[in-house]
């Protein structure tokens, strides 16, 4: 009778730790957002896809993923860019996926950045700021950011650095983080943006960082499943409610994560 009793409370111990995992699975949240459902705008010197809504696209339900406002992807032609324009508190982040993208802002800064590296603006208290690509000849591709801060009116700042692809190979290399962090660049937001180079076949977790926070991952080439979600070329998907996922390479693939508060 008691060893009756003693397999009972087992098999009821398994099924509650059963039933707990299967919670915590289930309470991941996700919304996917495939390539080609990205609003689109071609002014001929200028083809942008945009995850969000932005200038002519506007999606109700595309407003933006916590406090990742922008994500544009940009292709402008040889020796066309953006004219100096102003812009407050907003952090403004440019990734060169392709060619030279020449960067001049009110601030004194003229810089060039091109594959490899990761540019940040606070845009803080105001700054004009104008990018043309660098050549006569070649097309440049970058990801344009902006992400809300968590703080207004700072003093404008601008830095940039490059990051080799070896660093990114089969890892997630932290690229961007908040304020006082020594990973990385710095932004006035509790954000943590990570690239990655992987391997086909290739396994990692990604563990949030801080509780709350979501995740918005985008694929930059290749094809790779987040918990058995799959991912192709230029989708995105956004996670929240869940502390730690797991990334599979299906193909050699490149992505770029963004960890963000969700308030």
């Amino acid at each position: 009778m008691q060893q009756t009793l003693g397999w009972n409370f087992l098999i009821n111990v398994l099924h509650i730790n059963m039933d707990i995992q299967t919670l915590n699975i289930n309470s991941m949240k996700t919304v996917l957002h495939k390539a080609d459902t990205r609003g689109h705008t071609d002014h001929g010197w200028l083809n942008s896809w945009h995850t969000f809504s932005f200038a002519g696209y506007h999606d109700s339900s595309r407003m933006h993923f916590g406090v990742l406002r922008v994500l544009n992807d940009d292709t402008v032609a040889p020796g066309m860019g953006f004219g100096k324009h102003p812009q407050d508190n907003m952090e403004i982040i440019s990734i060169p996926l392709e060619g030279e993208l020449e960067h001049r802002d009110n601030m004194g800064n003229t810089t060039v950045i091109k594959q490899g590296d990761v540019q940040i603006m606070s845009a803080g208290t105001g700054v004009v700021h104008g990018e043309k690509n660098n050549s006569g000849e070649k097309q440049v591709k970058f990801l344009q950011i902006w992400v809300f801060p968590n703080q207004k009116n700072v003093s404008p700042r601008y830095d940039q650095k490059a990051f080799s692809d070896a660093e990114k190979k089969n890892k997630l290399l932290t690229v961007i983080s908040p304020v006082g962090s020594d990973e990385g660049i710095n932004i006035h937001q509790d954000a943590w943006f990570s690239m990655g180079k992987l391997e086909q076949g290739f396994q990692i977790d990604y563990e949030v960082k801080v509780k709350g926070n979501g995740v918005y991952v985008f694929v930059l080439e290749g094809n790779l499943s987040i918990n058995d979600i799959a991912l192709n070329r230029r989708d995105g998907l956004g996670i929240w409610d869940e502390n730690i996922f797991k990334i599979h390479a299906e193909t050699s693939a490149e992505l770029l994560l963004m960890e963000v508060p969700m308030t």
